[in-house]
């Protein structure tokens, strides 16, 4: 066996047990907060979800069958779709955290609604449903197959998988407006809105990083203050004015949103005159990203 296929053999090795056991304690953890957040606020107050969920929810609304027998058989396709073309351990997650989900709510099919109020509704559902899809999607499961019908199709038509998971979404929510009423998936809509978002906050956290360039006359006097004050590296790129031809030296530097107003602070003190540019990050890997103290 070659050197490299010894390797990769490890490192698949390593994700073994303990990975195994987290992953499907928190994909369960999730599906049984998401599970909660419809079936003790949304199914209460007329309200759907987004996605194969949300038509799950319309059709266990109009027959007398149970929200967990659609959820299954709705999201099954995409099962198979993923472990042919994504990978046989995302198909894995997929089908659990599906089961996991169907499971839940028909524990909690007669459980106490929460809220009588559509705006609280809409509020705490949304930051429910939130969490527990957040939750599995940062450890690596899915409890919706619309995502993977958009990854899948992205591929073979000139739209980004938010754009088609959008389209989806509005075919779902029009068909809402006729079973329930226009103002309910008008309220289901801004309960989706809210939910996406915390499923960003969930799945990055709090440390969510952005990127800054800075160009100014007093570079080495900010870089020192950045490290001594914000603990964060600094990288020095180095620009020529297109109009003055001169050399111009550009900080280069990674931070946590939570610090994005005290790196603006720093940069203001020392040139407020120091053109910015700031922009996200998706991911940050290698180098020595990690945060030094500071005192």
């Amino acid at each position: 066996m070659s050197t490299y296929a010894e390797k990769k053999k490890a490192n698949h090795k390593r994700l073994t047990a303990r990975n195994i056991v987290k992953r499907g304690l928190f994909i369960t953890v999730g599906a049984i907060i998401m599970a909660y957040g419809l079936e003790a606020v949304l199914i209460p107050n007329n309200m759907i979800d987004g996605g194969v969920t949300g038509l799950s929810m319309i059709l266990s609304h109009v027959t007398a069958f149970n929200l967990s027998i659609f959820l299954v058989i709705l999201n099954l396709p995409f099962f198979f779709l993923g472990y042919k073309q994504i990978g046989k351990t995302f198909a894995i997650s997929m089908l659990y955290g599906i089961i996991a989900l169907s499971v839940a709510t028909s524990f909690m099919h007669h459980v106490k609604p929460i809220v009588n109020n559509e705006l609280l509704a809409v509020v705490f559902g949304g930051l429910i449903l939130g969490l527990g899809v957040g939750l599995t999607i940062r450890n690596g499961g899915v409890l919706d197959g619309t995502e993977t019908l958009a990854i899948l199709v992205e591929k073979r038509v000139p739209f980004s998988v938010g754009e088609i998971i959008m389209f989806v979404n509005v075919i779902i929510f029009s068909v809402a407006a006729f079973v329930f009423s226009v103002e309910n998936a008008l309220f289901s809509m801004l309960t989706y809105y809210i939910a996406f978002k915390t499923i960003d906050v969930v799945v990055k956290g709090m440390d969510d990083m952005k990127s800054v360039y800075i160009i100014s006359d007093n570079t080495t006097e900010i870089a020192d203050a950045i490290s001594e004050r914000l603990g964060r590296g600094v990288t020095f790129l180095h620009g020529e004015g297109s109009y003055s031809g001169e050399d111009k030296r550009v900080i280069l530097s990674v931070f946590t949103r939570l610090e994005e107003t005290k790196m603006k602070d720093i940069i203001r003190e020392l040139d407020p005159q120091a053109f910015i540019i700031a922009t996200d990050v998706t991911a940050v890997h290698g180098g020595r990203f990690k945060k030094k103290d500071i005192h």
